[in-house]
């Protein structure tokens, strides 16, 4: 017969893994690049648990954190209008599983038992639901740059500004955030090679690009950084289709000179740890 000893101990357990990595619930503020979400904290407690000995208990702790963090943010790009109905998707990586929105699945019916991951091949070694028609783009990201996290979004006023330039003229300084620039992937099929490659080109040097007649895409450090590049994006499109529509006047634009300058002084931006 079990009693309360046992599940105390368990958790006992899970708080050490959790103390070990620097806490997987919580976030760290600091610059951008180095802003920590549950999600890069859970990857910590997933190596804690490995030098610790503490095996899969933790780990699948560390991963329903994670899901659970992509799930809130998932629904974040609906209630934020920038997608609609089952467009876009969203991962996560931790450790070597990216954690990825299923195709076809409404985020607000997603579960805790819903979650799905794959290996950095495309190996499905999480769920039953298939993974996101779009995982050859978000696999190419995570084994070709840093990332960590990846927001995918159909936003509206980002793909209007696809379909018209080949990269969104410096409307706003905080084009800075993402490396500078932000280019548009020439058009491909979704969901193949031919599209990931064509946007890892035009993230060569970004955090974020357009994806010509179809989107944006942004990652980062953490969930909450790749969203965040992806909604400044979609804003930074919107300022500049508004002020293009004015008749007889052409927008103000900023030189590369004074983007960088802004550049600069944004990666100093925030909070210090």
């Amino acid at each position: 017969m079990t009693d309360g000893h046992d599940a105390r101990d368990g958790q006992d357990r899970l708080d050490e893994v959790e103390r070990r990595a620097g806490d997987a619930r919580g976030e760290r503020y600091g610059r951008d690049d180095e802003r920590e979400g549950p999600a890069a904290a859970a990857a910590q407690a997933a190596g804690a648990a490995d030098v610790t000995g503490e095996g899969q208990d933790a780990r699948d702790a560390v991963i329903a954190a994670a899901w659970a963090e992509l799930v809130t943010t998932a629904r974040r790009t609906v209630t934020d209008g920038l997608v609609v109905g089952t467009s876009g998707n969203v991962s996560v990586r931790v450790g070597d599983t990216v954690l990825v929105t299923p195709t076809g699945v409404p985020y607000d019916r997603l579960k805790p038992s819903d979650a799905v991951g794959v290996d950095l091949d495309g190996r499905q070694v999480l769920g039953s639901l298939r993974p996101t028609s779009e995982l050859p783009m978000h696999l190419t990201v995570y084994r070709e740059t840093d990332a960590r996290a990846v927001v995918h979004t159909h936003a509206a006023h980002a793909t209007a500004v696809s379909t018209l330039v080949p990269e969104l003229p410096l409307i706003h300084y905080m084009a800075g955030a993402v490396g500078g620039p932000v280019r548009v992937a020439p058009y491909a099929t979704y969901g193949t090679p031919e599209l990931a490659a064509n946007v890892l080109r035009a993230l060569d040097g970004r955090a974020a690009c357009l994806l010509q007649n179809h989107g944006t895409l942004a990652h980062g450090a953490s969930l909450d950084q790749a969203y965040d590049r992806t909604a400044q994006l979609e804003w930074m499109c919107r300022v500049w289709l508004l002020a293009s529509s004015v008749p007889g006047l052409a927008p103000n634009l900023l030189s590369p000179a004074q983007l960088e300058e802004a550049g600069e002084r944004l990666r100093g931006y925030g909070q210090r740890a």
